[in-house]
């Protein structure tokens, strides 16, 4: 009987040399039998909390080469990895942890006090820090290996990626073994992986494209990694001369483009530049081809079903468009009813293949809606597909701002806003930004000025200060992470709605279209 532990396949493909390179960074250099035994001792940890088959770890850490040996060890156990964004906050992690209910969260030594009462009452809660101090390493140094790699089926889950919901209620994606094992599979092949190929790695770790597409490949590929802790243009400049992949989102490369350093020498040793997470403008394309010789390969995929289209590594990498399919998934654009529409006509995106997850956790209406009766997963994602297969994004069905590759669901922030006193209601909008891609803005209506009741049933005005940009942005501090903040508010009479009453969201994104652009506006108070 085969297992289909992803660990497994990973493991089939580490190099023979036992001295041989994984991760290199700031500390040192971690080497690939290393990573395999610091694996299994921190399953050992694990095993001891009682983290077994299909029990759940939620993570929510810096990037560090523990964090991934501890990723290593939830495969290994054939436990579920569900990674958090750092940023989130208290409010935001205690959430996911009453919706996954883990055996086990790990976090960093700082904020254990704070989410320790987020915790339900049968979660052991550990510690792990960006330095690899804290009590899963202690444990872990003391701890004798679990070599075994627990066998599982090709449907049993790998990892919960939690992505933003239609209501602000955060969904969990379950990735399976098998998806994540074919998805890797096949990048691997599409992108030309070869022997000696070295990838400088300057991604987050808690999400598909710095965990799953980038580490998976060069695991498969028995590649060194160049392990930055976070995207710095002058240390990428520093080491690109060692490298010859580096995957990034858009920011990534309009931060390199800005800087007199980053030239075509420095990019002499490099075989591919790889971008997603958010849309590559094609201005962006065209610059960096201009620059250094290379043209970036774009690629679409989503946490539901990692990647789905890609440009050809040989061929025309066409600057605006996602390329094709992969191999093994099948595409479609429908209407709203699911019928195929005739290519160069935009509708919806609709996949079916072996990568797309199997639901989302503890939400089968939910996982319902999203797929048609067929079977067919409804992306959300409008598009047109041209006669050769070629899919180009032209936006999204769904009220989603992507900002620095990372999702935000207006609805969170709204919900947030709305509840702020002075607020009438507010609309957040994704707006164009040369750095991110897009930036979340948030457009709000002031509530008329409030009168309070004197005993003598006279009125007076509310005394309370002004809302404004400031303010608004110090009250949600501590109630979102930093990336779903809005970089700007502005302030309207009210907000535009068609006759049904539904705020016009398409006049406030032209209205402010230009936003980031030229002199900061003053279209703030009234």
């Amino acid at each position: 009987m085969t297992n289909d532990n992803l660990y497994q396949l990973l493991h089939s493909r580490f190099p023979a040399d036992e001295n041989a390179a994984f991760l290199d960074h700031a500390r040192g250099t971690l080497g690939y039998r290393d990573a395999d035994e610091a694996g299994a001792r921190i399953a050992a940890v694990l095993a001891e909390a009682g983290v077994g088959k299909g029990a759940r770890v939620v993570v929510q850490v810096a990037k560090s080469p523990e964090a991934v040996t501890l990723y290593l060890a939830c495969l290994r156990l054939g436990a579920v990895f569900v990674p958090l964004n750092p940023a989130y906050t208290a409010a935001e992690v205690g959430y996911f942890l009453a919706d996954a209910s883990p055996r086990v969260l790990v976090c960093d030594p700082a904020r254990e006090g704070e989410l320790a009462a987020s915790a339900p009452a049968d979660t052991r809660l550990l510690t792990l820090g960006a330095d690899g101090a804290g009590t899963l390493v202690q444990a872990a140094d003391a701890a004798p290996p679990r070599w075994e790699i627990a066998r599982c089926a090709g449907d049993d889950l790998a990892a919960i990626v939690y992505t933003s919901g239609t209501t602000g209620r955060s969904k969990g994606a379950m990735l399976t073994h098998a998806n994540l094992a074919v998805n890797a599979l096949e990048l691997h092949e599409i992108w030309h992986w070869e022997p000696g190929d070295v990838l400088l790695h300057a991604l987050p770790i808690f999400h598909v494209h710095g965990l799953f597409v980038a580490l998976h490949c060069a695991m498969l590929n028995a590649s060194r990694v160049i392990f930055l802790d976070r995207f710095d243009a002058a240390q990428v400049i520093a080491r690109l001369p060692e490298a010859t992949v580096m995957m990034g989102v858009p920011t990534f490369y309009t931060r390199l483009l800005e800087r007199d350093d980053f030239s075509r020498e420095t990019c002499a040793g490099m075989r591919l530049f790889i971008s997603g997470s958010a849309p590559l403008l094609a201005e962006t394309h065209t610059r960096f081809r201009a620059r250094t010789g290379h043209t970036i390969l774009e690629r679409y995929g989503m946490s539901e079903a990692g990647m789905i289209t890609s440009n050809p590594y040989a061929g025309a990498r066409v600057a605006g468009t996602v390329g094709f399919a992969l191999p093994s998934v099948r595409l479609r654009i429908a209407d709203e009813a699911g019928r195929p529409v005739p290519p160069g006509t935009v509708g919806v995106l609709e996949i079916t293949g072996p990568n797309v997850f199997a639901g989302y956790w503890q939400m089968p209406e939910k996982t319902a809606a999203e797929h048609r009766d067929d079977g067919w997963f409804i992306t959300g994602d409008m598009a047109v597909m041209d006669e050769t297969g070629r899919v180009s994004i032209v936006g999204r069905a769904r009220d989603l701002v992507i900002s620095g590759g990372l999702n935000v669901y207006p609805k969170e922030v709204e919900t947030e806003i709305d509840q702020l006193p002075g607020v009438a209601e507010s609309a957040v909008i994704g707006v164009a930004h040369p750095d991110f891609g897009e930036a979340v803005v948030a457009v709000v209506a002031r509530a008329p000025a409030t009168q309070s009741a004197t005993q003598s049933g006279a009125t007076q005005p509310d005394d309370r200060q002004p809302l404004d940009e400031a303010a608004i942005g110090t009250a949600l501090a501590d109630r979102l992470a930093p990336f779903k903040r809005p970089k700007r508010v502005v302030f309207v009479d009210e907000l535009p709605r068609n006759t049904m009453g539904k705020v016009q969201k398409n006049q406030l994104r032209e209205r402010f279209a230009d936003l980031f652009r030229g002199p900061r506006p003053s279209a703030a108070p009234r």
